[in-house]
């Protein structure tokens, strides 16, 4: 079985009844009614066409990468904190 590298992006849109057209473009984990905004799930090797594309609908505001690849997840070393 493939696994699909995947992109989460967070897209801020305008009108929350046109972003349900946005699961054209992936899979869409969340909607935020209140801070109008996108949880978006796209394939890692043809995402800079999809950014492209939904940053020209008239109904985004903008498109934010996911920085979680980026971030280091390991916690197996143990931090000392200063004590006072």
């Amino acid at each position: 079985m493939n696994m699909v590298e995947r992109l989460g992006l967070v897209v801020w849109v305008k009108d929350l009844k046109s972003a349900k057209s946005l699961s054209r473009m992936g899979n869409i984990h969340y909607i935020s009614k209140r801070f109008k905004y996108v949880i978006l799930y796209i394939d890692r090797k043809s995402a800079d066409q999809w950014i492209k594309r939904i940053e020209r609908l008239p109904y985004v505001g903008r498109v934010e990468r996911s920085y979680r690849s980026s971030i280091s997840l390991d916690f197996g070393k143990k931090v000392d904190l200063p004590t006072t």
